[in-house]
């Protein structure tokens, strides 16, 4: 199979928490399957220090050297929207699927709240992953 990678891009608000963790866990454990890329409505100016501090325990992934906080317009064409869950209306972003992760904000809780979002960020970039492999999410979601 010989097919072009689809680009996913992670949505928040800020940029700097969620959408970034799910950017670089994208990159870490789906590569080989979509491009990830990371934006927020309003742009932060720096990743959540818990976020990369926490990255780069668990998985080894430096942020804060790979990753920066970017606007809506930076993102490419994309085909697949996913947004964190941030209970604000984001724009309407061309794609050929959507969906909304529902993830609960950890910036300002214990380490073990990021540690669970992370984690479900896993699971969730992993399903996609598998989603993507078996061709299931073309026109199955609204953009």
């Amino acid at each position: 199979m010989n097919r072009k990678r689809p680009k996913v891009a992670f949505l928040c608000v800020h940029n700097s928490c969620r959408s970034q963790m799910a950017e670089a866990l994208g990159k870490h454990l789906a590569g080989d399957v979509f491009e990830s890329f990371s934006a927020g409505t309003e742009p932060g100016a720096q990743i959540n220090p818990d976020a990369v501090r926490l990255m780069r325990q668990v998985y080894g992934i430096d942020m804060a050297q790979s990753q920066h906080n970017k606007p809506l317009s930076a993102l490419p064409t994309v085909d697949i929207v996913v947004t964190m869950g941030c209970n604000v209306q984001c724009p309407t972003l061309p794609c050929s699927h959507r969906e909304d992760w529902g993830l609960d904000d950890p910036t300002g809780q214990p380490d073990s709240a990021f540690l669970a979002v992370m984690k479900q960020i896993e699971e969730k970039v992993l399903d996609l992953k598998h989603r993507i492999q078996a061709g299931d999410w073309n026109g199955s979601g609204q953009c």
